[in-house]
């Protein structure tokens, strides 16, 4: 029996171990114009690799561009790339193309650009946008190791940030966006490179919201819209080595529970 009660000891502290870490490796940059930015979108993608997902809002169709909503899991049933975004607010927009009867740029062409032309995204009602990861075109949970975004006219410090969360959801990674200026471009992205898994990521842009085409939150805060969102390629969630612990110590229990009620002969 002593030894039932070692062995399952021994697997759960084997298991249940703190793995060798470190932090996710960062891309970072920030600038007036695309070129400020491109070197470091490169260099994220060579890092992710051909495994690699990518979302710039030029496809979506005009039926679900502004003035018309995005539905939160258009990247995951009618164009499968295993992202679903939601929000505390009311919806999303992707802004509309030009010729059209809705103002490009959500209507704010003073204060936005495009790095990958024309289309941008944001959250309606909300700074928040969380994107949650599913194995492409399922409902089966997954996780990615690797994300980025593309913030348009960040200004202030400090109110524009990334964070991502483990399947868990125990914050892992979470880092400010570099202020780009008016109409300027920040690009921000982390790859993890000790197996580390993301399962949600949270984008806050700014401090003001967009509520409509041409219609903002406050007229005094910063406000903060979206371009190119990169990731590497969705996997199904597995058990953590944690879980595998908890389950083999109760499988040894259990067996030594039946030893010691097995009727001696």
């Amino acid at each position: 029996m002593n030894a039932i009660y070692k062995s399952a000891g021994a697997l759960a502290a084997l298991l249940l171990a703190p793995a060798a870490g470190a932090a996710l490796v960062t891309f970072e940059a920030a600038g007036a114009t695309p070129a400020a930015i491109a070197a470091t979108s490169d260099a994220f993608r060579a890092a992710v690799g051909g495994g690699r997902r990518e979302i710039n809002w030029d496809g979506v169709p005009g039926t679900v561009a502004d003035p018309n909503l995005l539905p939160g899991n258009f990247f995951n049933s009618t164009s499968p790339r295993g992202a679903v975004f939601s929000t505390p607010g009311t919806g999303f927009l992707v802004s509309a193309n030009a010729g059209g009867a809705t103002p490009t740029l959500f209507g704010f062409p003073n204060d936005f650009q495009a790095f990958s032309a024309q289309r941008l995204f944001t959250a309606v009602g909300s700074n928040i946008t969380d994107v949650t990861f599913f194995v492409p075109g399922t409902a089966i949970a997954a996780t990615t190791s690797a994300f980025a975004a593309i913030f348009v006219d960040v200004e202030v410090a400090g109110l524009t940030k990334m964070e991502f969360f483990d399947p868990s959801n125990s914050l892992i990674f979470s880092r400010d966006v570099q202020v780009g200026g008016n109409q300027g471009l920040s690009f921000l992205g982390a790859v993890a490179n000790a197996g580390e898994k993301i399962a949600r990521v949270r984008l806050t842009s700014g401090a003001n919201t967009i509520t409509a085409n041409g219609s903002l939150g406050n007229a005094l805060d910063d406000v903060v819209v979206m371009d190119d969102f990169l990731y590497a390629e969705p996997n199904q969630v597995v058990p953590e080595p944690s879980s595998l612990a908890l389950a083999g110590l109760g499988l040894l229990c259990g067996l030594g529970w039946m030893r010691r009620r097995r009727p001696e002969a």
